[in-house]
């Protein structure tokens, strides 16, 4: 590497005993509730910092739609990136709208997806959340998958977090949208998919040297 670039250290191979990167993980984002929800949750366990970038909408199964976002982030970045894409599927149909359903919500909310299942017996559905890691735009992302069972229901809550409202988790009488958020931080989907993201930093040695500028 060229003296003097700003340019993270990348691992030559997955077999290093350690991984050096030169500034903080950058998360891919502009939801700010999903990002307060991930401040949450992390903590200081992984130096970390947000940033919205625009991503094309890309089509497919969840897990390859995840990583191919985060090699174009890493490669836009030039640097360590975590994206994250959310699904809501529906048992009934299959598993749609899944990787789709912001788009859903937006054409046809809350109760235009109570009516997708109106002629279905079976309202079951996962909340399903995957983040991709990706250090540098020459290495393969790594996937993290939370997944949390539950059911979809009549909107209930503060309609102010995308489909919080109509998720309700599979051991509870309340949505997503009623629980307190330090109760959903502990079941979501999203905090089942950190809790890997950080077991995979804490056993990988990773070094940040986060006195260097950003």
């Amino acid at each position: 590497m060229a003296a003097g670039s700003s340019c993270p250290l990348y691992p030559a191979s997955s077999e290093m005993a350690s991984r050096v990167l030169s500034r903080p993980v950058t998360f891919v984002t502009g939801n700010a509730k999903k990002l307060e929800e991930v401040i949450a949750i992390l903590g200081n366990s992984i130096p970390f910092q947000s940033l919205k970038l625009e991503l094309p909408e890309l089509q497919g199964e969840p897990e390859e739609i995840s990583k191919e976002k985060a090699r174009l982030a890493a490669l836009e970045i030039n640097g360590p990136v975590l994206v994250e894409d959310t699904c809501l599927c529906f048992n009934a149909l299959n598993g749609l709208p899944g990787p789709y359903i912001k788009w859903f919500l937006q054409k046809i909310g809350h109760e235009g997806l109570n009516n997708l299942l109106m002629a279905y017996e079976d309202k079951s559905a996962y909340a399903l959340c995957i983040f991709s890691l990706a250090l540098g735009p020459r290495v393969e992302p790594i996937t993290f998958v939370g997944k949390t069972q539950g059911k979809i229901v009549p909107p209930r809550g503060p309609p102010d977090f995308g489909w919080d409202p109509i998720f309700q988790p599979e051991g509870y009488s309340l949505t997503y949208a009623e629980m307190p958020k330090d109760e959903k931080n502990k079941i979501s989907h999203r905090s089942k998919a950190l809790a890997s993201v950080k077991a995979h930093f804490a056993s990988a040695d990773y070094v940040f040297q986060t006195d260097k500028p950003i």
